[in-house]
């Protein structure tokens, strides 16, 4: 008969919690405190940077005063390197002890970037067209005076209605 027990020479590990299991072992113990420190310091990173930059990086390396960050790109390097000292005072305000943020850009690397917000447009009203109808009456010819009339042409009700989007 064949047991449903999985088990290898650390245990039982059926119905055993993997967190659980890390945490009960004293060799793998490590690795679930490194990884945890890891986590908080993400999350310490992710509340200094803007909403466009939290999902574009890991921790990977902790070495005395250094923090160790893995990137997904130049782009956001580039970025980060121009945010690296304010995230340092915060971080240092929140209790960590880095001098130095040292970047390695792994092109590869799978982030989750979010997605750009939708755009958010109102149609153009009768009072609006209005308004830009004046503008454009008070405007010399020129780009301005074409980009306000080809807005205009766009916008004008057709048919005694009023389009719904801005375009």
């Amino acid at each position: 008969m064949v047991s449903s027990n999985k088990s290898n020479s650390f245990g039982t590990l059926k119905g055993d919690h993997l967190i659980d299991w890390l945490d009960s072992h004293a060799q793998f113990g490590n690795v679930l405190a490194t990884a945890q420190l890891y986590l908080r310091l993400k999350q310490a990173v992710d509340e200094a940077l803007p909403p466009a930059l939290r999902s574009a990086f890991d921790v990977i390396k902790t070495e005395r005063t250094t923090l160790t960050l893995t990137v997904s790109s130049a782009a956001f390097a580039s970025k980060f390197r121009q945010l690296a000292p304010s995230v340092t005072r915060h971080l240092n305000a929140r209790g960590w002890n880095f001098s130095e943020i040292q970047l390695k850009v792994q092109g590869g690397a799978d982030f989750n970037v979010p997605p750009k917000p939708a755009r958010e447009a109102r149609a153009l009203d009768s009072n609006d067209l209005q308004c830009f109808a004046a503008l454009h009456a008070k405007l010399k010819p020129g780009p301005l005076a074409d980009s306000v009339a080809k807005l205009l042409a766009r916008h004008r009700p057709s048919d005694g209605a009023s389009k719904d989007e801005v375009t």
